[in-house]
Parts: structure tokens; sequence; C-alpha cells
């Protein structure tokens, strides 16, 4: 019953997945694009949850972390892009 469970949510998430990626070709600003690219790490942090359950391993933990983190990074540089235009601010020399 629970593996059943497991695998409707990954029919989800993967739904979930096609949909942001909808979002990201169609969407009509940016802000909505940087919001459906966060989506998507998230959903596939959870998905790659639930395939570590249903495999009964914990050698996925550490590309959860990385994807996390890479995640939250281009969220960051993505959302600094469309506030100011630029990602890396260099000083100068005048």
């Amino acid at each position: 019953m629970v593996e059943k469970i497991l695998f409707v949510s990954l029919a989800l998430l993967a739904l979930s997945i096609l949909i942001a990626l909808y979002r990201i070709i169609k969407g009509p600003s940016m802000p909505d694009r940087a919001v459906a690219l966060d989506m998507i790490g998230v959903n596939l942090i959870s998905a790659i949850a639930i395939i570590s359950i249903v495999l009964k391993t914990r050698a996925f933990l550490e590309a959860i972390l990385i994807l996390g983190i890479l995640a939250f990074i281009s969220t960051i540089a993505i959302s600094k892009y469309i506030e100011r235009g630029v990602i890396i601010e260099r000083k100068s020399d005048n």
C-alpha cells in the first residue's frame, strides 16, 4: 500500500514538473519563470527523496543536499538579474 502511494506521488511530481516546464517556456514574465524554475528544483528534491525511500537507501541524500544548494543559489542569481540586470557587479576604475 505504501509503495503504491509513493509511486502515485512520483507520478504527480512528474506532472507538476511538466506543468512548471510549460510555465518556464510560456511564462508571461520573468518572475513567473523564476518561480517555476524554483518549483522544479523543489519537486526534483522531493522526487529524489521518494526514490530513496522506495529503494531503501541513503545513497541519494548527498544529491538532495547538492540539488537544494544549487536550486537556492540559482533562485538568488535569477532574482538578482531580474532586479538589477546583472548577476556579478564589478567596480569600475574611474
